[in-house]
């Protein structure tokens, strides 16, 4: 069968992506992608280092991302994301602003790292307060709220995991569980927005879900990373119904968890979780776990940077695979 007539493959637009060694969610960044955009994924070499701050630091170390970018060169990407959130965070907006610039100048082209697409879409939903959902363990979490604060963000609730490893494997209704309590009213009032952080953790499907419920706009890592980048090339990220991406959908997520700033004012309540809900700034008895959450081990209510509110008896130094 001749097939001559249909003319080849449509030209494509390239997109360069540095991810860390343990990513394992190169499909769920595809799913943000246009047709007319290929992803082209490296990742940083393998470091035989236990999973911590220190680690972060060491894999986005800029000399790290330089030969990455390198390694992208010959596909000719018109901009490059680095897929981490924890490793563009850990040096804080200065930090993240230096890797960008050291990507930039690697590749000759522009960069976006996880960190910064999370303050630019921010800035694009007017958010001023702040939930999270973490599968780090608490300094991490820590220093990623020492981060948005630097930006001049609140951070209303945070839940977290302390994962040890493998956080690609964590379930959706695991991660819809965490964002209900994160999102709870608490002392300091409602959010205006929910991220959910770690590019090792799934995310896709449940943003649509959690907007509708919640009312307010839902972010994840993946989701942001893709955005920014795609923004670069003067296009968009393509997804059902998310706030960040379709400007429609925003309509529908301002009039659900209590009152705020921006995006997600209004009155009301978040529907209930699925169980009794941990009320944010509580402490877990020693083992005992939020119901119906396998691996939740802390709901804490936050202004700037808090301290290790709602976790007992896991020790700071407790870290986690699967980090970014």
């Amino acid at each position: 069968m001749d097939v001559s007539f249909l003319g080849g493959p449509g030209p494509q637009r390239g997109v360069g992506v540095v991810a860390p060694f343990d990513f394992a969610l190169d499909r769920e960044l595809w799913r943000w992608t246009p047709d007319d955009v290929s992803l082209h994924v490296t990742r940083t070499p393998y470091v035989p280092v236990e999973v911590s701050l220190d680690l972060a630091r060491v894999i986005s170390e800029h000399e790290t991302l330089r030969d990455a970018v390198s390694t992208l060169t010959e596909v000719t990407p018109e901009v490059v994301a680095y897929a981490c959130t924890s490793g563009s965070f850990v040096g804080g907006v200065m930090g993240e602003h230096a890797m960008c610039e050291a990507m930039s100048r690697a590749g000759s082209v522009p960069a976006v790292t996880t960190s910064g697409a999370l303050l630019e879409a921010l800035v694009e939903l007017d958010v001023r307060r702040l939930a999270l959902v973490t599968p780090y363990t608490v300094s991490v979490t820590r220093a990623l709220e020492e981060y948005v604060a630097q930006a001049g963000v609140t951070v209303t609730g945070c839940a977290y995991m302390s994962l040890t490893r493998q956080i690609w494997k964590v379930t959706y209704r695991e991660v819809v569980d965490m964002a209900r309590r994160a999102a709870v009213r608490g002392r300091l009032g409602a959010a205006d927005a929910l991220f959910l952080s770690c590019t090792n953790l799934p995310t896709y499907d449940v943003i649509p879900q959690l907007e509708a419920e919640l009312r307010i706009p839902v972010i994840s890592a993946n989701q942001v990373t893709m955005w920014a980048a795609l923004r670069r090339l003067g296009t968009w990220a393509v997804g059902p119904y998310q706030a960040l991406i379709d400007t429609s959908a925003r309509s529908g997520t301002g009039t659900g968890v209590g009152t705020g700033t921006g995006i997600g004012t209004g009155t009301g309540s978040a529907l209930p979780a699925a169980g009794p809900v941990v009320p944010t700034g509580s402490v877990l008895p020693e083992g005992q776990e939020p119901p119906d959450v396998r691996g939740v081990h802390g709901v804490s209510d936050a202004q700037g940077v808090p301290g290790a509110q709602g976790v007992s008896g896991v020790p700071d130094e407790k870290q986690q695979e699967g980090w970014t």
